[in-house]
């Protein structure tokens, strides 16, 4: 019957379920990968979904008070609840229970809910890298001209996963109650690497098959951790109010494909040939600023100098008319150019620092000149 169960029930459950009431490993296992054990799992589940969404159902404590909205949080999951909840739960999962055989399967109702807790974030509950959507456009990102196209539809998918799923409100939830409670921290920690693990492979392949890398100062954790909290962040934000978040399910569009590539162009760099050292975050955003990298300031701490029509010579250091031949032009428009340069810096709008300096220069080769 085990076989028979819908995934991910018909996997080993002992991995999740750690606190069945038997003394002996052996029989912990066996309890945990019992038909009547997934049975009330997944009454918890159901549970789970029909008080927290999506499509929640809300009860009035006061019929005749609209604002006596019920927020019960995790009271739904009392043991009369769960038991009553077995009528309703498919075949060919047992839908018949008592209070008294899910107490003989977990030692206390706490205890029944830190492991409903701990399958409920279990990343392989609702996989999505193994979602047969994702699978193809996973390749794309690897090779071909799809890239853009198949990073919005992957964050499309990802996206609607979360918002149409029970498992990220159970996280937000559980996220709320986690501080002083290691059953909890333990069971997000677990789901959030099982969940990233397999991206981080996928972003390291599309590094090394697109000729990318990360910038300077960043990891693969970084980057997927960055990534992942864009997703919670937008779902969190659908969810709370769907209009703050419009998902195109024609185009399978949506905000967040666009903040990943912007992500994505912000913190990768294409790996030039003989560069050992990238151009980090800070330093690209300085470049895009100010129009230079703060790695090229000591290179290059005077600005490319104007247009001779538009910054004439005046300092006299520019030879006679030029012939417009050879040598002689070369030298003449390097003069000039010189010139209107160190003219500009003995300018007003320059700091004192820098135009004293440039007017000292100035003065002493003016006094070289010939009269």
């Amino acid at each position: 019957m085990k076989d028979q169960l819908p995934y991910p029930y018909n996997q080993d459950l002992s991995a999740v379920l750690h606190r069945m009431n038997r003394r002996t490993p052996f029989s912990r296992q066996r309890l945990a990968n019992d038909p009547v054990t997934a049975s009330y799992v997944r009454a918890g589940m159901q549970l789970l979904r029909r008080h927290l969404g999506p499509g929640a159902q809300r009860v009035l404590n006061d019929p005749e008070d609209e604002n006596s909205l019920g927020r019960p949080l995790l009271s739904f999951l009392s043991q009369r609840a769960v038991v009553a909840e077995l009528a309703n739960t498919p075949a060919p999962f047992t839908r018949v229970g008592t209070t008294a055989t899910l107490r003989c399967s977990w030692r206390s109702h706490s205890d029944y809910i830190a492991d409903l807790l701990n399958f409920g974030l279990w990343s392989l509950h609702e996989p999505a890298l193994y979602d047969s959507r994702i699978a193809p456009d996973t390749e794309r990102l690897l090779e071909g001209p799809e890239f853009v196209e198949a990073a919005h539809r992957l964050c499309y998918y990802d996206l609607t996963t979360i918002v149409d799923g029970p498992t990220f409100r159970l996280e937000l939830i559980a996220s709320a109650a986690a501080e002083g409670d290691d059953v909890i921290q333990e069971a997000l920690a677990a789901n959030h690497q099982g969940a990233m693990e397999p991206w981080k492979q996928v972003y390291q392949e599309m590094f090394l098959a697109r000729g990318l890398r990360l910038r300077p100062g960043l990891n693969l954790d970084d980057f997927a951790g960055m990534l992942a909290a864009l997703a919670s962040g937008y779902g969190l934000r659908r969810i709370s109010n769907p209009a703050l978040v419009r998902i195109d399910s024609a185009k399978q569009r949506c905000i967040f494909g666009t903040a990943a590539l912007a992500l994505l162009l912000g913190c990768v760099e294409r790996v030039a040939e003989g560069d050992a050292i990238g151009v980090s975050v800070e330093d690209a955003v300085h470049d895009l600023v100010y129009g230079q990298s703060k790695q090229g300031d000591q290179q290059s701490a005077l600005p490319l100098p104007p247009h001779e029509a538009d910054c004439p010579c005046t300092t006299g250091i520019a030879q006679p008319d030029p012939s417009g031949e050879g040598l002689l032009a070369l030298q003449e428009s390097g003069g000039r150019a010189f010139g209107a340069e160190l003219d500009r810096l003995c300018g007003e709008q320059q700091p004192p620092e820098v135009r004293e300096a440039a007017v000292a220069l100035r003065e002493r080769l003016t006094a070289h000149l010939p009269d």
